[in-house]
């Protein structure tokens, strides 16, 4: 096969742990809305590209020779901003191999605490999560018209260098809200650029819950982290008088236990099971403010 060249829509945070894990395979594009963020991206190893819902020159060109798609770009009322604009430039592209979509496990909703994995019913409650059903809909419908594998990863709270219950302890944004009952699935940003390689590399399409397996309550990681810093933890603050915004509120309005099954299936063996051998390895690296190893203790 002649050599790689991945193209991401939304070249994030999960975008970036990906583009870091590529150890030189291949080419690498990224997407971004604001210019000031091409200096990050090409720290990365990625180079950026400006996307604003646009089909631009520069893009078109480099779908040309893109073999690897990753999505990663939020849904909007109108629709995916992607397939908005570039359906039928996908549909063309003459060196295209494989396409992924990063989804989130929101598209389950509620389910009282219960385990659900890629056979369970989507039942979404926001409606963002609404758009993410409709947004999956449409990459594997434009995958099976121009036959090729689409990758559907849904990924639960994401976290890694950076962005941690550690990094909130430092800062002082650290919470323990207390809602009885509930729990969260995480996942590690190497392990979200793990899957990512692993179903690439095997050219595999299909819906992949890409979580850890270890859903918990999201006050015992707060509670977890402070005792690796050797700090008291938090308060705890009864969920029904946090001061919360809209959304973070209605994340707790969803509570389940979600499985990996398919992603094992496939193949894939994850780095950081549960969070707290991930926490373990931040700490002990050094690397859990931006991902850069130091000592532990040294405070900025």
């Amino acid at each position: 096969m002649s050599e790689k060249q991945i193209l991401i829509f939304g070249a994030g945070y999960s975008g970036k742990a990906f583009a870091r894990a590529s150890k030189d395979a291949g080419t690498i594009l990224g997407t971004t809305r604001a210019t000031e963020k091409f200096e990050a991206l090409r720290q990365a190893g990625i180079q950026p590209l400006l996307f604003d819902s646009a089909l631009t020159l520069e893009i078109s060109d480099a779908l040309e020779k893109t073999t690897h798609l990753v999505v990663s770009v939020a849904p909007e009322e109108a629709g995916d901003p992607v397939l908005n604009a570039a359906r039928q430039a996908i549909a063309e592209m003459p060196a295209l191999e494989w396409i992924a979509y990063l989804s989130t496990v929101g598209v389950y909703g509620d389910h009282g605490g219960g385990w659900v994995d890629e056979t369970a019913e989507c039942r979404p409650v926001s409606e963002r999560s609404m758009l993410r059903v409709a947004a999956e809909q449409d990459w594997l419908k434009l995958g099976r018209d121009i036959g090729r594998p689409v990758a559907i990863l849904r990924l639960s709270g994401i976290y890694g260098p950076g962005r941690n219950a550690l990094v909130n302890l430092e800062n002082g944004t650290a919470r323990r809200l207390i809602k009885p009952g509930q729990v969260f699935n995480r996942i590690h940003c190497d392990d979200i650029a793990g899957a990512l390689w692993h179903l690439l590399k095997a050219n595999r399409g299909g819906i992949f819950n890409v979580t850890d397996d270890l859903p918990a309550p999201p006050q015992d990681v707060v509670t977890y982290a402070a005792g690796l810093m050797g700090v008291t933890p938090p308060p705890e603050i009864p969920f029904e008088t946090a001061q919360l915004s809209p959304m973070a509120r209605s994340f707790y309005g969803e509570n389940k236990r979600v499985a990996n099954t398919a992603i094992k299936a496939a193949g894939y063996r994850f780095r950081f099971p549960d969070y707290r051998r991930a926490f373990d390895h931040m700490w002990a690296e050094g690397n859990w403010r931006d991902g850069e190893a130091r000592s532990p203790m040294k405070r900025s």
